[in-house]
Parts: C-alpha cells; structure tokens; sequence
C-alpha cells in the first residue's frame, strides 16, 4: 500500500505551524502539486541543517570558553574548586551528542519522507545520491553525525583530564595528592 505525506501551510502565517495529513496517491494528484510538496520538504531539511550547524557552533563557542576561563583561572589563582567547572563542560558535552544524535534522527527522518515522494516524480535525485554513495561495500561515504560526534567527545576527554588534574583529591578523603601537585 502506497502511502505518501502532504503538507499543508496553517491558514495563520504568524504561528509558522505545519499541518500533517496522510493522503492516498491517487490518478488526479498533479505533479505539480508534488513537486512543490517536495520543494518544501527539502528546504525543512536544509533548515534543520543550518539549526544543527548553530547547535554545534553554539557548543563548541561554550566549551572553548570554558577551556580557556577555567585555565587562566588555575594559572592565575590556583583556584583547586575549578573542578566544578570542568564536570559542568563534561555535562554540556553529552548535551551536545544529545543534540546531534536528535538531529540526526529528525533529518532522517526527513529525507525518508522524500524519498518517498520521490517515488511520484520522474527524477529521484536524493534516492540517486544515497545509492550512489552507499555503492562498493558501503566504504565511500561515513555519515557526518559519526565524524561530528567526536567533537564533544575530545572535549569531554579535555575536561576529565582537566578535572583530574586540579581535583584537590588530599581532601576528598583517599589521602593522596592532587595530580596538579604532582605536575607542577
């Protein structure tokens, strides 16, 4: 059973809602109709790109930020409580793969909805695009969200090393000294 996905514009611009409707291909949808459903839905998913972009712009500005104060606040200080600073990068850090792992699945979702409509066109370009990347065993193309997802995972290992280093481990109990003691 063939099903495609129409979306139609909510009679109140202001609210910028999309409604969802479920509609049956029949003999009298023109294409025309469907190939401005599938300009819509490629510009959505071109939209959801460049909000990923920001998102990972946003992070990455944040934890740069959080490197830097945090070092300059132990050279300067020998501020030991930073610490807390450097759990708080680690929690903005799995934020981050959060954020891209759910961008992820909304693109992908996205582009299943139009290769489906694809189907009702004369040309499948994106359905053409992903078989030619994925031909000869799959080793042409590695999915960006598995390259992007290293980013906050080379901040996290920064920000855990950060915290061994400055966590004032004589007072929490354990009798050692801190690793910044011994380095410095």
């Amino acid at each position: 059973m063939e099903q495609a996905i129409s979306y139609q514009r909510c009679l109140e611009p202001w609210t910028r809602t999309l409604l969802i409707m479920e509609i049956k291909p029949s003999k009298s949808t023109r294409t025309e109709d469907v190939i401005e459903i599938y300009k819509l839905l490629v510009e959505m998913a071109d939209r959801v790109s460049q909000r990923r972009q920001s998102a990972n712009s946003f992070y990455l500005t944040v934890n740069t930020a959080i490197i830097g104060a945090s070092a300059y606040v132990i050279r300067e200080t020998q501020d030991t409580n930073i610490w807390i600073i450097s759990l708080a990068g680690v929690a903005i850090c799995i934020l981050w793969i959060r954020s891209v792992l759910s961008y992820k699945s909304l693109n992908s979702v996205k582009f299943e909805v139009i290769t489906e409509l694809e189907k009702q066109l004369p040309v499948a370009a994106y359905s053409n695009e992903w078989r030619i990347l994925n031909s000869k065993d799959g080793k042409r193309h590695t999915p960006f969200h598995k390259i992007e997802i290293l980013v906050p995972l080379v901040f996290i290992l920064l920000h855990l090393t950060q915290f061994l280093t400055v966590f004032p481990w004589e007072t929490a109990g354990n009798g050692t000294k801190s690793l910044l003691s011994y380095l410095g």
